[in-house]
């Protein structure tokens, strides 16, 4: 990974390791399940953002609004100016996701710790036991801008670019679940089998592109940027054309979205975050069955 994009979004255990007491930057592991994860160990210093409990809407399907995640910065001791570093549980997925809120939500200088917790375990580096989590002083934090239109593809969005055809033209659909998913032999994975959606399949012209090709199943990194080339371009994921990815509820559709954007300089690429939990819910929406796109 080129020193460059290294220092601008993603940082490895020894970078981290020299700013662990660093004021201006806070670590910030981010789990859909803590009981789990950080619960049971997290890097020393780290705080907790609940992936459920502390960034989903109270009410509705959507995110908390700028005010709450203002509060919720400065009660994390995280001001505008700070250095965020993410990891969490599940391979980074929700990590990498709360990136996404975070640069829809304007904050400058937000990073993912490279392997997340698999790395940082595997190396034996500092860690702190039991739920407890360490206080800062209060941040100071104002979410300045909101920008939806270059991070969030809504279902009317792509609804659209599939009954106009431009799927496949203009646009590229990117289905990241695993194979079993995309061809709807099961609805959802193994650890969310109480998430299920009523049908399975895909979005008709959606290339599939499992989110786990993007990084080495022993480390958890990301896989050098010359592959991550080779395999995107090798699916038909190209440059010049506007490219939406989807899951199964954003999370790891927001990981691909990373690895095209950031480490690939993808210049149009937005996460449908309703995905399938959405998609494959409402009454007459068009579904794909099968290998093919």
């Amino acid at each position: 990974m080129s020193q460059t994009i290294q220092q601008q979004v993603v940082v490895d255990t020894k970078w981290l390791l020299e700013h662990l007491k660093d004021p201006n930057v806070r670590i910030v592991e981010v789990d859909y399940d803590p009981n789990t994860a950080y619960n049971v160990w997290h890097i020393q210093g780290a705080v907790l953002i609940r992936w459920r409990e502390d960034l989903r809407h109270p009410v509705i399907r959507d995110f908390i609004e700028p005010s709450d995640f203002e509060k919720l910065m400065e009660s994390k001791g995280i001001s505008n100016n700070t250095t965020v570093v993410l990891y969490g549980d599940y391979n980074n997925w929700f990590a990498v996701y709360t990136f996404w809120l975070f640069k829809a939500y304007g904050h400058e200088d937000v990073r993912i710790l490279n392997g997340g917790r698999t790395k940082w375990a595997k190396e034996n580096l500092p860690t702190e036991q039991g739920p407890k989590e360490p206080q800062y002083p209060k941040g100071s934090y104002k979410v300045k801008k909101v920008d939806w239109g270059s991070h969030r593809a809504f279902f009317w969005e792509v609804l659209q670019r599939v009954t106009k055809g431009e799927v496949g033209k203009t646009t590229i659909l990117v289905d990241v679940r695993s194979p079993k998913e995309y061809t709807g032999e099961i609805r959802a994975p193994p650890e969310y089998a109480d998430e299920q959606t009523q049908v399975g399949g895909h979005i008709p012209g959606a290339i599939s592109f499992p989110w786990s090709q993007a990084v080495n199943p022993e480390t958890g990194e990301f896989k050098p940027i010359e592959e991550l080339r080779r395999l995107v371009e090798s699916s038909g994921i190209s440059q010049d054309k506007e490219i939406i990815t989807y899951c199964r509820i954003g999370e790891r559709a927001a990981h691909t979205w990373f690895v095209l954007k950031y480490l690939l300089g993808y210049p149009a690429v937005r996460v449908y975050d309703g995905s399938w939990a959405e998609w494959g819910n409402i009454v007459g929406a068009p579904v794909k069955k099968g290998n093919e796109p």
